[in-house]
Parts: structure tokens; C-alpha cells; sequence
């Protein structure tokens, strides 16, 4: 089936981006969703790509080069994204290799269309795989895949994680076991610490893995009292290891990960407030030498970006406002609509109203496990900067 492009989606698709809009289709062929079709420029093969015309984003490139899109193919591209995260695929335990590597017992294995998989996320917990099929192209393929996966991985068990995103490719948010036993609790050991997970439950595919290097990095400045805000499972907070910590979360699931992560990890002297971030700083008058805000992302798109800065600045002023001299501070973004420009911005114009100056001490992005390829901004979709007021 082929489908003609406009001159702009070919611009685009020549720099090997591979979105095409639905406003960027001279046709919409009458066909299911999910299907493989050839974009077409001026009469010539450009890409193959699953269409969709019910997604706004109604093509996802699968090949730049005319291929049959088969088991054969999906099973080299798996081999691929493993061997580039290092995987000995001549070991008997491809996993094992990667725990080496990685010195985590966890990781992510298939990014989406930064491994040019479009709608595959793929992330390894021990000998638990969790999967999310975000669009209809991919999820058409589910049982190949999946085959693929026990061909290679031997895992355990194979769980499928539910996106809201596939509500918007027509498509059901399904939880469920799609091979063997899957752990509902697991014990992530990631460097010399440890985080106990809910697979089933937890947000994402059960941990923010994409945070590991960063929590490192973040964790060696600061350890007299720290502030976790966001603080989810409190990896950053763990990793510090400070005199004193107070972690702050919303959700009462992670507070009670935070409670269990600090026995495993021997920190004795620790607060927990079920709160949400924004009121707490309203009446938060102790001060911290290292304050880490990591909030969920407030824009998921370039229209609510917008409200997303002033909550943002509220959350940069305010935390600035308890922040020691020489204390550090760390932004993160995990959204492509606010980048690391954005950040340090609003950490200037914070800065300017709060009467001191910034040192830019790290840039941040997400571990290696997940790629940031150039030709594809939206990869990079975790920023982050370290600050230290001085």
C-alpha cells in the first residue's frame, strides 16, 4: 500500500525524523490501523511506516529501506538495541551480560524509535520483563514480538504495562501477564543501593531507570540535609545519603517505597510528608544544602507549556528561598517541551528575584540505556541541571 507525502514531511523524513503528520498525507488510504504502508514522494519510495489515521501523528517510520516488516525483521532490530547497550548475545544469559555492564540488575532494553522499534518500550527487571505496545503498528505485532523475546531473553515472565497513550492510537489500556510468572515486588540493586518496585503498579514500567546515572552524579554533592521533592521511591535522597533527609510525595504507594528503601538502604535519619509539593513550600522555612526537584511532567506538549513555567518558576523561587549558600540544587524535566535551556532561564530569572547568583555545575539527560538520537529531537526528553548558589 502507498501512501503520498507532502513536500514537508519529505523535508523531514530526509533528515530521518520519523514522524509524519496526518496533515502531511496527500491520502488516507481506507485500512487498519497499524498498517504497514510505503510513503511515496513525487512517485518515489521514501520509508516504510505503520499509518494511523485515528493518531494525529498518523505515520511512524519503521525502515528508511524498502524491507519486508516480518519476524526476520523485528528479530534483528532486537539483536541490535541489545548490542548496543552492550549485551554479549553469545552468552547463555544476555541479560547477565547487561547486569555487568549496567552494574544494575535493571534496565531498559528497547526505546521506542530511539531504537528504531516506534511504539516499543521494552525494560528488564532481573528475569521480569515489562513491555508497552504505545501504538497500533507495534501492537499488531505483539505475538512476534513476544516470541522474539523468550527466543532471546529467556525470561521469566513477561508483563504488559498499559499506556494512556494508546487511547489516542484506538486502542484498549491493557495490564496483564503475557508469559510465565511475573514478581509483583522486585528488588532493584543499581550500584551499591537498593530499591524494592511494584511492577504492576508502580508508575511507568515500575521505576524511573532513565534517572540511574543522574542519581549517582547528584547524590556525591550535599550531605547535610537534603530535600527530595517529587520524590517518588527517593532514589535521589537514598544516593546522598545525608545526615538528614526529608522526602516529599504525594502519593501514598511511594511513601510507603521510601519507608521500605530506607531500611534496605541503612538511612536512619529521614522524614517522609505525604504532601503535595507546591503547599508544602508554602510554609517550608528549614533550610537544605541540596534540594532536588523532579516533578512529573507538567508539559506534555508545546500548548501547556505555557502554565507549566510558572509552576516551575513557583517551585525554583521557592526552593531557592531555603537553600543554603553554597547549597546545590538539581532541575529535571522529563518532558521534550521544556529543555535544559528552559531550565537554567527560569533558574536565572529565580535567581534574579531571590538576589543571588548560580553556578552551573552538570548538565544532566537520561542514562545511556535510553538514546538520545540526534535526528530525533523528541528522544531527548529528560534534562536536567545541577545549579550551586553562590
Amino acid at each position: 500500500m502507498k501512501v503520498e507525502i507532502t513536500k514537508e514531511a519529505f523535508q523531514k523524513l530526509k533528515k530521518r525524523f520519523p514522524w509524519v503528520y496526518k496533515n502531511e498525507l496527500i491520502n488516507i488510504p481506507d485500512c487498519d490501523k497499524g498498517s504497514v504502508v510505503d510513503l511515496i514522494y513525487n512517485g518515489e519510495y521514501v520509508a516504510t511506516a505503520f499509518i494511523n489515521p485515528l493518531s494525529k501523528i498518523s505515520a511512524r517510520v519503521i525502515s528508511f529501506e524498502k524491507t519486508q516488516i516480518e519476524r526476520k525483521f523485528f528479530y534483528e532490530r532486537i539483536k541490535k538495541a541489545l548490542k548496543n547497550r552492550g549485551a554479549d548475545l553469545n552468552s547463555k544469559n544476555i541479560m547477565l551480560s547487561l547486569e555487568k555492564k549496567f552494574y544494575s540488575n535493571s534496565l531498559r532494553l528497547i526505546h521506542s524509535e530511539a531504537d528504531f522499534l516506534p511504539g516499543l518500550i521494552v525494560d528488564k527487571y532481573g528475569d521480569n520483563l515489562v513491555v508497552s505496545f504505545t501504538t497500533a503498528g507495534m501492537d499488531n505485532f505483539k505475538g512476534v514480538i513476544i516470541e522474539i523475546l523468550i527466543d532471546l531473553l529467556n525470561p521469566k515472565g513477561i508483563y504488559e504495562k498499559g499506556d494512556k497513550i494508546r487511547q489516542k492510537e484506538g486502542l484498549e489500556i491493557i495490564n496483564e501477564t503475557l508469559f510465565g510468572n511475573v514478581d509483583d515486588e522486585f528488588l532493584i540493586i543499581e550500584n551499591d543501593k537498593k530499591f524494592l518496585t511494584n511492577l504492576k503498579e508502580g508508575q511507568k514500567t515500575g521505576f524511573f531507570l532513565d534517572q540511574r546515572k543522574n542519581r549517582k552524579i547528584v547524590g556525591e554533592y550535599g550531605n547535610k540535609k537534603i530535600l527530595d521533592l517529587f520524590a517518588n521511591a527517593g532514589g535521589f535522597g537514598i544516593y546522598a545519603n545525608a545526615h538528614f533527609t526529608k522526602f516529599v510525595e504525594i502519593s501514598a504507594l511511594a511513601c510507603s517505597q521510601i519507608e521500605k528503601n530506607c531500611e534496605l538502604n541503612n538511612i536512619n535519619n529521614y522524614e517522609i510528608i505525604k504532601a503535595d509539593v507546591f503547599k508544602f513550600l508554602e510554609n517550608e522555612k528549614e533550610k537544605y544544602d541540596l534540594i532536588i526537584i523532579d516533578p512529573p511532567a507538567f508539559a506534555k506538549n508545546k500548548k501547556a507549556k505555557r502554565g507549566a513555567l510558572k509552576g516551575w518558576k513557583y517551585l525554583i523561587v521557592n526552593s531557592l528561598n531555603i537553600l543554603e549558600n553554597n547549597g546545590y540544587l538539581a532541575l529535571f524535566s522529563c518532558s521534550n517541551a521544556i529543555n535544559s535551556r528552559d531550565l537554567l532561564d527560569l533558574a536565572l530569572s529565580s535567581s534574579i528575584i531571590n538576589k543571588c547568583n548560580l553556578e552551573v555545575i552538570e548538565f544532566l539527560k537520561q542514562d545511556v540505556d535510553h538514546p538520545y538520537i540526534l535526528n530525533i529531537p523528541n528522544s531527548l526528553y529528560l534534562t536536567g541541571v545541577l545549579l550551586r548558589r553562590v
